[in-house]
């Protein structure tokens, strides 16, 4: 089997060169599901894993802006439609110097199956620029973000393509985003999620994918056994998800020890409570400051400049900022520190040797693709509360996310078992997999 994987990652690798994240996704769910293809001939005969690998569509356009300076800035705009086979196409918008195409179709290829694990009738894709948000003015932002719709409208709508957040791309960008595309089309559809509560958004979109992620991880906790209460645990990131898993933490009894920001790591061995959250929100999103401020407010944490949470002392590691920041000598220190489980929160945050380790291990192991879907999932309910003109209360939309997350935590489970440990990437990737290739097969060749 090892020798048919490698062959076909040349061609990949080929086809698709100097994409090192798209590389590393395709291979990761490759090597799960080539028995199931090798073992189904009407796969094998119909290609679907050579066309799942290619997005069906690629977009990419040039987006000039002026700042406030009055200089005319360059910009370059991308939307990879990836897959299209159980629903319009759903992924976010990142807004990030660190964006290339390679790094769009990772996302667009992830997104994919973690559209699949919802259960809701999503397909996958994604989109950005390498626009940075940072250091720029409301009217900068506000400048681009229209520019960018200004070329996007045409390749997108509710039933064909539906955008959302992701890094750099927040509730203001949304805003700013919609409102062009409203002003261009002269209507009013979902064709964005993330939108504000009193313009079609959703309760709990904000909270979904941490929230999601620490449903999920109670779920595997639960299957052994075990649960959340007393666990302490860290977080890289200081952004949305990782200030929403603190709070979802902190509401089924676990204490958030350490987090991190761009700067540096928290240590606050008393606990990031309620309160201090209080602060660190304010801190992060309305004074968008650094999480070194966090010790003066409370002297009793330290601050570890330039440094990941990883080398605390933790039960469970939520890793929520960007693709491969945990590596393998953090998965060794996590281990012998005797973490017994990692949740994902951001998209592919652990690199390949890492994540070899913690399953060598018998650490839980939650893949972003599976653990982090809270967050497409409640935008899916989103599109369907804008479909049928109505807002959910927000106890019943946590109570449909809360089912969602056991749902793909069972289906997990039932791809992924390997004796007593269950293999939670592989049960994620056939779980995906299968439905997405199922209907390809019966739409034909297209």
């Amino acid at each position: 089997m090892s020798k048919a994987v490698e062959a076909f990652m040349s061609d990949v690798i080929a086809k698709n060169p100097v994409e090192p994240q798209f590389h590393q996704a395709v291979r990761e769910v490759v090597e799960s599901i080539h028995p199931i293809v090798e073992s189904n001939p009407a796969y094998r005969q119909a290609k679907i894993l050579e066309r799942l690998v290619e997005p069906e569509r690629v977009v990419s356009f040039r987006v000039p802006w002026v700042d406030d300076k009055g200089q005319v800035h360059v910009n370059r705009g991308f939307r990879v439609e990836f897959n299209s086979s159980i629903g319009p196409y759903k992924g976010g918008l990142r807004f990030h110097s660190s964006v290339t195409l390679g790094v769009l179709k990772f996302l667009g290829f992830e997104q994919t199956f973690k559209n699949s694990l919802t259960g809701l009738p999503m397909g996958g894709g994604k989109g950005g620029s390498d626009f940075d948000t940072r250091g720029k003015s409301d009217n900068e932002v506000m400048r681009f973000c229209q520019a960018f719709m200004s070329e996007l409208y045409r390749h997108i709508g509710p039933d064909t393509d539906v955008p959302a957040g992701d890094l750099g791309v927040g509730g203001r960008e949304i805003g700013y985003l919609f409102g062009q595309y409203k002003k261009l089309k002269n209507e009013f559809t979902g064709v964005l999620t993330g939108k504000g509560l009193g313009w079609g958004g959703s309760l709990v979109r904000t909270e979904a994918t941490g929230y999601g992620l620490v449903y999920y991880v109670q779920e595997m906790l639960n299957h052994r056994g075990d649960s959340l209460k007393g666990k302490t645990c860290c977080i890289s990131g200081a952004g949305n998800v990782g200030v929403h898993t603190i709070e979802k933490v902190n509401q089924l009894g676990g204490k958030v020890v350490a987090m991190c920001d761009y700067d540096g790591t928290v240590v606050d061995m008393d606990g990031i409570n309620d309160e201090k959250l209080a602060f660190v929100k304010d801190l992060v999103f309305v004074r968008r400051g650094s999480l070194k401020r966090y010790v003066e407010k409370y002297p009793r944490a330290t601050f570890q400049e330039g440094k990941r949470p990883w080398g605390v002392k933790v039960d469970v590691a939520f890793p929520t900022a960007c693709e491969n920041e945990l590596g393998a000598e953090d998965a060794k220190t996590l281990v012998a520190n005797g973490c017994i489980c990692v949740g994902e929160g951001a998209n592919m945050p652990s690199t390949p040797e890492a994540v070899e380790l913690f399953i060598k291990n018998k650490v839980l192991f939650a893949p972003g693709k599976a653990s982090n879907a809270g967050g497409v999932a409640t935008s899916g309910l989103e599109m369907a509360q804008n479909a049928l003109h109505m807002y959910w209360s927000r106890e019943e939309v946590d109570a449909k996310l809360h089912g969602i997350m056991k749902g793909i935590h069972k289906a997990s489970v039932e791809h992924g078992k390997e004796g007593d440990y269950v293999n939670y990437v592989k049960g994620a990737n056939i779980a995906g997999f299968i439905k997405v290739a199922d209907a390809m097969l019966a739409q034909g060749i297209v």
